[in-house]
């Protein structure tokens, strides 16, 4: 996936980000900011410390819709980069996306019935909650578990298994706002609600893709680093 894949060290990261603007989001999580000029990925990922294989994997994971999980990880894979930008996906969608939607959920839908307005934010507001219990599991359970098999040392009390069977899909919390929204909202329709739901939408796409890369690339890599481990 890093050699073989599309995008290589020598293409430039805005040649990247031109074709696959969602890869903004990916290099953000890395620590990557703009302004990088006409330098290729590999020089841009050096100067911000980024490990470069783990990026392209990532990128080329996505890019290319892999749809099975990942048997041929590269060896240069780095677990604890991929960890971060993990943790950073975890921020962006706590911290900044689902909030900033709140806001503007709030404002779109101050003028309809208010017993409509408190359905609609409480549908909110349990899809946040879930996001929000999922992100903490992994942060509080799953990271440093991966950390301990870092340094040579398994729990034996768990696995990764345990994470993969605990990974739940929220989508259907998310599905049920969509159709509100869509099917049954009473008020009149505005440029703010449409744009909230885009929004709503974004983040779901957003968000399966996590779930993917996670599913996919970071529980197959550590089923591996789990086998070397007596």
């Amino acid at each position: 996936m890093y050699k073989n894949g599309k995008y290589r060290e020598t293409d430039k990261m805005s040649d990247l980000i031109c074709e696959n603007y969602p890869m903004v989001l990916v290099m953000s999580r890395f620590g990557i900011a703009l302004g990088f000029g006409e330098k290729n990925i590999g020089e841009v990922c050096r100067q911000n410390g980024v490990d470069p294989c783990t990026f392209l994997t990532v990128v080329n994971f996505l890019t290319e819709e892999v749809s099975a999980p990942m048997t041929n990880i590269d060896k240069c894979l780095s677990i604890e980069a991929l960890i971060t930008y993990l943790h950073n996906a975890h921020a962006y969608f706590l911290d900044f996306r689902l909030p900033h939607i709140r806001r503007k959920l709030t404002d779109a839908i101050a003028d309809c019935p208010k017993d409509v307005a408190f359905v609609i934010t409480k549908f909110f507001d349990d899809y946040a909650t879930e996001v929000n219990k999922h992100m903490s599991y992994e942060e509080k359970t799953v990271f440093p578990y991966v950390r301990g098999l870092l340094k040579g040392v398994k729990d034996p009390k768990y696995n990764i298994t345990i994470f993969r069977k605990h990974h739940d899909q929220i989508e259907m919390k998310i599905i049920e706002l969509k159709n509100i929204l869509i099917k049954y909202y009473p008020g009149p329709g505005s440029n703010l609600l449409n744009s909230v739901l885009f929004d709503i939408f974004a983040t779901e796409q957003d968000l399966s893709s996590h779930n993917h890369v996670e599913d996919y690339l970071f529980v197959p890599a550590i089923l591996a680093l789990e086998k070397t481990i007596q």
